[in-house]
């Protein structure tokens, strides 16, 4: 990792830069496959499978018998430690539901606002080096909870066309039970523009590397909605002299080894902490089995050493990191000084992994920066907020005259006169009831 000492406020961004290739060179790769995708259905599918996949699939669904199988499969262990995470999980996008808002916001005007549940949502689950059943409970999870009638799910499978029987056993503990064996760009095509085997969903969920990202950016812009831009993944953690180094090193590498082209950054006022981190990262890279994919990702990575904490928040504000660890004295800090991040991990033992799996927060988050305007999944990324409003006639005559003088101001003279009529039919009821 590079070490960068106080630099220069003009130069924060172009350190922080983030190791993703050009947007217009994987879009020149992606838009075919898109476009073969929507064309051609699920022949395209199968084409990608054995080009990309190197695998020839007779069937794009997973059958009840691979389900069944893979819960046989999988360890006693492994399926507690997914019910536990199920459960928080579970506990905390319940707690997210809203009632609905009813006001009357002058005499005889009544307003409301509802959740409304989006039909058709399609999941992404990545499955490449890592296969990510911890996204399962976290996309599938909250469209359960919201109400969702339809959810699909697309997920890559190996060369002899299996699943990873915990991404199975996950889904069918969350109730889905259409999942295709599809990934990469080809799997968003699907579930944007549907074929004969996949539905064509309204909103497609779920991380993804950047031919994914690209992918789900161009389908956003006529057929379908999107969660957020959310490519590989990447972490920051804020350190005092507070902090452990050993617990800092391990942090960094917990994201580093997702791929290579996920990057982590470390901030401290403390150049001690920094020297004492990046000898147990040394140290504790030795041992991982995906050492070589964490230390082409740690070549896209840096450290800051800065003058002061706060100097520090405000360069992680600007660099708005999907996860952001306060490893600090005083972590609570972190609540009102942090603007942009994903998710925050407030002190020395609240490690970003327990937000990928089970603590009960979403892991599905805005990275590249979008932390400044996007929001991490909740509930409400799978409903609609439907407003709703009834005037009676004696609102309609208090209101009525303010929409007209609007109205008239803006020169639309058809939406005064929806209103001129009904206060004409109004005052003409009112003088007949006054002359019986």
């Amino acid at each position: 990792m590079t070490i960068v000492e106080n630099p220069a406020r003009e130069n924060w961004g172009k350190l922080t830069r983030r190791p993703t290739q050009k947007f217009k060179k994987i879009e020149k790769i992606v838009k075919p496959i898109l476009k073969k995708v929507r064309k051609k259905g699920d022949e395209a599918l199968r084409y990608f499978a054995l080009e990309y996949d190197h695998v020839e699939l007779n069937e794009l669904r997973v059958s009840d018998e691979e389900f069944k199988l893979a819960e046989e499969q999988l360890d006693e262990d492994l399926k507690e430690a997914i019910q536990v995470a199920f459960d928080n999980i579970s506990k905390f996008h319940k707690a997210q539901k809203t009632d609905t808002l009813e006001m009357e916001t002058m005499p005889g005007v009544r307003c409301f606002r509802r959740s409304v549940p989006i039909e058709k949502v399609g999941l992404y689950i990545p499955g490449g080096t890592a296969p990510l059943f911890s996204t399962v409970l976290m996309t599938g999870v909250p469209a359960k909870i919201a109400g969702c009638q339809e959810i699909i799910m697309c997920t890559p499978c190996n060369r002899r066309g299996q699943i990873d029987p915990a991404i199975l056993y996950t889904a069918r503990l969350v109730g889905i039970d259409k999942v295709f064996k599809i990934g990469g760009a080809q799997a968003i095509a699907a579930m944007a523009y549907g074929t004969e085997s996949i539905p064509k969903t309204y909103k497609i969920f779920g991380p993804g590397n950047q031919y994914v990202t690209v992918a789900k950016q161009l389908v956003s812009k006529s057929e379908v909605a999107i969660d957020m831009p959310a490519g590989p993944s990447e972490v920051a953690v804020l350190a005092d002299e507070s902090a452990d180094p050993t617990f800092v090193a391990a942090d960094l590498l917990s994201q580093a080894e997702h791929g290579i082209d996920s990057q982590v950054v470390l901030v401290s006022d403390s150049k001690k902490l920094v020297d004492e981190t990046l000898e147990m990262v040394k140290h504790q890279l030795q041992q991982l089995p995906r050492q070589e994919i964490a230390r082409e990702a740690l070549k896209n990575s840096v450290c800051f050493i800065m003058n002061s904490l706060d100097e520090g928040y405000e360069l992680l504000n600007e660099y708005a990191a999907e996860h952001l660890i306060i490893a600090t004295q005083n972590p609570e800090q972190a609540i009102k000084k942090v603007r942009s991040a994903g998710s925050v991990f407030l002190g020395h033992y609240t490690p970003e992994s327990a937000g990928d799996y089970a603590s009960g927060t979403n892991h599905t988050l805005p990275t590249n920066g979008f932390a400044r305007s996007y929001s991490g999944i909740s509930l409400d990324s799978y409903v609609k907020k439907i407003t709703y409003q009834s005037i009676s006639p004696e609102g309609l005559s208090k209101l009525g005259p303010y929409v007209e003088k609007m109205a008239a101001a803006e020169q639309l003279d058809a939406h005064k006169n929806a209103v001129s009529l009904r206060l004409q039919k109004i005052n003409s009821n009112s003088l007949a009831s006054a002359i019986e």
